[in-house]
């Protein structure tokens, strides 16, 4: 296995899935490559959690 150039689909940058990535993707059973650079997917889960805790405020 080599590493792998991928686009990512929000920022449209190149990031590497590296060869221990793709095993540890392959271990976990996960069957698609990663569509999102790093720095995308910690924004994207920083979002997610942010509009999960003001919903929950909204309901207390």
């Amino acid at each position: 296995m080599q590493d792998k150039t991928i686009v990512c689909k929000d920022c449209h940058k190149e990031f590497v899935f590296t060869e221990g990535e793709q095993e540890f993707y392959k271990e976990k059973g996960f069957d698609n490559e990663p569509q999102r650079c790093p720095e995308c997917r910690k924004a994207r889960k920083q979002e997610r959690r942010n509009f999960n805790n003001n919903n929950y405020n909204n309901y207390r």
